[in-house]
């Protein structure tokens, strides 16, 4: 017999009663039922219950077990009486009868319970990482992670790719995040860093003559945290092609990850058609570059209804360049309830309030209502609703002013709007292309150009377009968005040096600077560069969508907290003295 187990706790069924098994595990919880003895056994496979009376030697021993013991059992397997069979687990007909017992593992009083639904403050659960791992909603969620990961990868091959691993440690490169230095011991005064991105070694590689790229990729960016993103490191689904459009890419991705979230979203429906729109629409028509198109709101520039109008609130804005009235639907908010409802969220948001219109019918006919359709009459108020296709019982919200000081808001409240009626389709992926991503933009307070977005996407256009105003510069980027979460981002990049000079220069890099911080990339390209493009696809958010969840670190084995602290490994430390030497560093105490 085996040292450890003949079966897992998942595996015996009603054909094994009679036979004799050696099982182990985790005691999930023990029960005393009158002097008899039951303790759900539990491994990763399942759960198996055992039974113990004073007829088994192994009584006294059974006796002093608890809970998350560790524990290897020899025993019989007995039929369950019909009346106390249970379906729901595949062991369901059978139990154990406890002949022999070692313990593998004794466990102290926990901090926190596996058996359960307990809520626990998060810092327990990442300090007893461990434990918080046993319950099942993490084994789920883990086993799900896995499962994406495998998938992914079979997914990949299918389509011709081959996986190739890039350096963890290289130089520093400027991707839109903060690098983790690395000191060199044998370079005293110089640093490695963690790569952000593989991005410009996976275009080295199409540069080698390798048609198709991917890698679950590691990367490293010092960010502050968020619910959906980790402040340290994740993990992503990298890929390059050579030779491609921007549609060749849009084409290969899209059954990759669309058959991920058929494969695992439980049944819930997976939109096939993945329109495509631009940045500017995404900003108007939703507030944000990552919408949520189950929620069937689209904004719309309502302006010239309010020029010149009696709201002089918005009726002097306009006068003033680059500003602007936009309308958020709300079908089915027309009562004056919600609308002040929505009116208390836009001063949470830190704006003075939030204009709205209401429709009711009053007997005799639709009458606009609320503040605003007073001032501005019934001929506006009409013309408003029907542009907006609103009728009875619907209301309408207006913010005005630059459209980039209140975009974030008019998105966040385009959201409240949908969930709060019911207008958001929850079971539902909803995909979208965000294409035409404006490579500059211009800093408000110094007025200086600099790159809005990936450096290395080639301009729509080429060198042509670099000789215009650089802010009508749109690039070859495109990001994927589902559910309010960006997953892909990606571009067709820049393969041709003479361009990325001009691109940079424009932005204020000079030449040298670029060959100093993108030398090997540089260089390449000056030796027969294919046109090439690719993306990357964030696994953690991936999975975090797939699992439900709100929060990344929920599908993240070993997260660090929304300080980037590992409390479980006590990183990040203080370095002993002897390594400080060894690399000839001093640190600085922080500033008080």
């Amino acid at each position: 017999m085996h040292a450890y187990r003949t079966q897992t706790c998942a595996d015996l069924t009603a054909a094994d009663v009679g036979k004799t098994v050696r099982l182990s595990g985790w005691v999930h919880r023990v029960r005393d039922h009158g002097g008899i003895l039951f303790i759900d056994l539990r491994d990763t496979y399942g759960v198996t219950q055992l039974l113990c009376d004073p007829d088994s030697d192994a009584f006294a021993d059974v006796e002093k077990v608890r809970a998350e013991w560790c524990i290897r059992i020899d025993g019989e397997v007995k039929a369950r009486d019909p009346q106390l069979v249970n379906p729901k687990l595949p062991t369901g007909e059978i139990e154990v009868f406890v002949r022999e017992i070692e313990v593998l593992g004794a466990a102290k009083e926990l901090p926190l319970q596996v058996f359960g639904d307990q809520e626990y403050p998060e810092e327990t659960r990442l300090k007893y990482r461990y434990l918080d791992l046993r319950r099942e909603a993490m084994q789920k969620n883990m086993t799900l992670r896995s499962n994406v990961v495998r998938s992914m990868r079979q997914r990949m091959w299918d389509q011709g790719f081959r996986e190739f691993q890039t350096p963890i440690i290289t130089a520093s490169s400027p991707e839109g995040a903060r690098d983790f230095l690395v000191p060199s011991r044998l370079h005293p005064g110089k640093f490695y860093a963690l790569p952000q991105a593989p991005q410009q070694f996976k275009q080295l590689i199409m540069v080698s003559g390798y048609d198709k790229y991917f890698q679950i990729a590691p990367c490293f960016r010092d960010e502050d945290p968020r619910a959906d993103r980790s402040p340290t490191d994740f993990y992503q689904l990298d890929l390059e092609m050579s030779f491609v459009e921007q549609q060749d890419v849009f084409d290969m991705i899209q059954p990759v990850i669309g058959g991920i979230f058929e494969e695992f979203g439980g049944g819930r429906k997976v939109d096939q058609t993945w329109e495509q729109i631009s940045y500017r629409d995404a900003a108007l028509w939703y507030g944000t570059d990552k919408p949520d198109l189950r929620n069937p709101i689209k904004m719309q520039v309502v302006s010239e209804h309010f020029a010149g109008s009696g709201f002089a609130i918005f009726a002097k804005l306009l006068e003033q360049d680059g500003t602007e009235v936009r309308a958020i639907p709300a079908p089915g908010g027309g009562s004056r309830k919600f609308c002040d409802r929505m009116n208390a969220f836009a001063q949470q948001q830190g704006l003075p309030g939030m204009g709205y219109i209401f429709w009711r019918d009053q007997g005799e006919g639709m009458e606009a209502a609320g503040p605003l359709a007073k001032n501005i009459g019934p001929e506006r108020t009409e013309a408003i609703r029907q542009q907006l296709g609103l009728n009875v019982g619907d209301a309408a919200f207006f913010l005005g002013g630059k459209p980039e000081a209140f975009e974030g808001v008019a998105g966040r409240a385009r959201t409240v709007i949908g969930e709060e009626l019911n207008l958001t389709d929850k079971d539902r992926f909803a995909f979208a292309w965000i294409v035409d991503f404006p490579i500059y933009a211009r800093d408000e307070e110094t007025g200086k150009i600099d790159f809005e977005h990936n450096p290395f996407s080639m301009p729509q256009g080429g060198m042509e377009a670099l000789q215009g105003d650089p802010l009508d510069v749109l690039g070859f980027q495109y990001d994927l968005a589902c559910n309010g979460y960006e997953l892909v981002s990606g571009a067709i990049r820049n393969h041709k040096p003479e361009i990325m000079f001009k691109a940079f220069e424009i932005a204020g890099y000079g030449k040298e600077e670029v060959e100093k911080r993108f030398g090997g990339m540089v260089n390449a390209f000056q030796y027969g560069a294919p046109p090439h493009g690719g993306c990357a696809a964030g696994i953690d958010r991936i999975v975090m969508l797939l699992a439900d969840e709100a929060n990344i670190r929920e599908v993240i084995m070993f997260p660090m907290n929304q300080r980037a602290e590992d409390l479980m490994m006590g990183a990040p430390s203080e370095p002993m003295n002897e390594q400080l030497r060894e690399l000839r560093l001093r640190v600085l105490p922080p500033e008080a």
